[in-house]
């Protein structure tokens, strides 16, 4: 377990949050004109990298709102939270 700090209500125990997965990913403009293999990327396509990863959560047990978080995925270390909408903290 780790601390995540909510940009809404502070700081909480991870478990009261719930992952989204990778954050900033762009939605198609033309959605229909993409082949199934194309459409299938975009859907289920992810980095998932060890280390540094940009991520959207949810403080599912909390205040419900969704926030992106920069986080070391390989000890879960936090660099950033900020609001959804907010420029992307640089490296």
């Amino acid at each position: 377990m780790f601390i995540i700090t909510c940009p809404f209500c502070g700081e909480r125990d991870q478990s009261e949050f719930s992952a989204g997965g990778e954050a900033h990913i762009v939605r198609p403009k033309q959605p229909t004109e993409l082949s199934d293999d194309e459409w299938a990327d975009f859907l289920f396509m992810r980095k998932n990298i060890k280390g540094i990863q940009f991520e959207r959560w949810n403080h599912a047990h909390g205040c419900r709102k969704w926030f992106n978080v920069v986080r070391d995925t390989s000890n879960d270390k936090i660099y950033a939270v900020y609001k959804m909408g907010e420029k992307p903290p640089s490296n």
